[in-house]
């Protein structure tokens, strides 16, 4: 089995940061840990509320569900004030659609089966590349005139938004809960000072808010340039497509994307590939 071989990589994951790192370390890599971010349930759920009242009058044809924890804190929003079994009669008189396993483990929980299912890797292109097919198969998926309702993450995914609306259809957001920075944002700032004294080998992105909160941290300690020096000479590991446009916009280039967009395959990959990708990184750098 390939391993890191004792490199350092930085996971700037927050919830399953202790999971990340044993996975780092059982693949032979010394794991630096600083989250990035935190989830934050909205303090107003006026907009998760209201989407329940006209959810039961009957006001959406089609729901998105884009994330898991979105749809489990949207429940537990709309279970303030409404019944759980309400909830559910009404997502089972609509179509409702699934970006990926984690919406789907998180409906099912609650008897409900998706009409359709996003495969992946589950960004908004294969959301609406699914929807387009659906119209015409027998699932029977119609956005053209269709009220659509969409469970949003963090925040708004325009490139969606407008892509449904294109199509026809009359979109409502639902945003449920929103990222922000970690409370204690000293292991966060010790990384990005590693960085940006070539102190660190693979970074490890697991999504695309972990990026834009790693420049705005460093911006304000006034460490941008170095640390995007830093990340040009290590590794750049990205989970999947949408965290590998958001590095793009930082304009940072991604070395590698796994095969499937799992934390486990991005670990493992990630250790096969990095001696090589590492060794090739001053080549490159010095030819530019």
């Amino acid at each position: 089995m390939s391993e890191f071989g004792g490199l350092r990589v930085l996971a700037l994951e927050s919830r399953r940061a202790p999971e990340l790192s044993k996975l780092i370390s059982s693949y032979g890599g010394l794991p630096i840990v600083a989250p990035a971010m935190r989830e934050v349930p909205l303090e107003s759920n006026t907009e998760a509320l209201a989407f329940a009242t006209r959810l039961f009058a009957g006001e959406f044809d089609i729901v998105i569900f884009l994330t898991g924890v979105g749809a489990r804190t949207l429940l537990g929003v709309v279970e303030t004030t409404y019944k759980r079994d309400e909830y559910v009669a009404a997502l089972q008189r609509i179509k409702v659609v699934a970006r990926g396993p984690k919406p789907i483990a998180a409906l099912r929980e609650i008897g409900i089966t998706p009409a359709l299912i996003v495969p992946e890797p589950n960004t908004w292109r294969e959301l609406l590349g699914a929807l387009d097919d659906a119209a015409q198969s027998a699932v029977g998926i119609r956005v053209n005139s269709a009220r659509v309702a969409v469970q949003e993450y963090g925040v708004s995914n325009p490139e969606l938004l407008d892509g449904l609306e294109k199509r026809g259809a009359r979109v409502t957001r639902v945003p449920v809960y929103q990222w922000a920075l970690p409370n204690d944002l000293a292991p966060l700032r010790a990384a990005i000072q590693s960085l940006a004294e070539g102190k660190l080998d693979v970074v490890l992105f697991t999504t695309s808010v972990q990026a834009v909160h790693l420049f705005q941290v460093a911006a304000e300690m006034n460490l941008e340039k170095e640390m995007r020096a830093g990340l040009e000479r290590a590794m750049v590991a990205s989970i999947g497509p949408t965290t590998s446009e958001e590095l793009s916009r930082q304009r940072i280039r991604v070395d590698l994307e796994p095969s499937h967009p799992k934390m486990g395959f991005l670990v493992r990959e990630a250790a096969e590939r990095a001696a090589e990708f590492i060794r090739r990184k001053p080549e490159e750098s010095a030819s530019a």
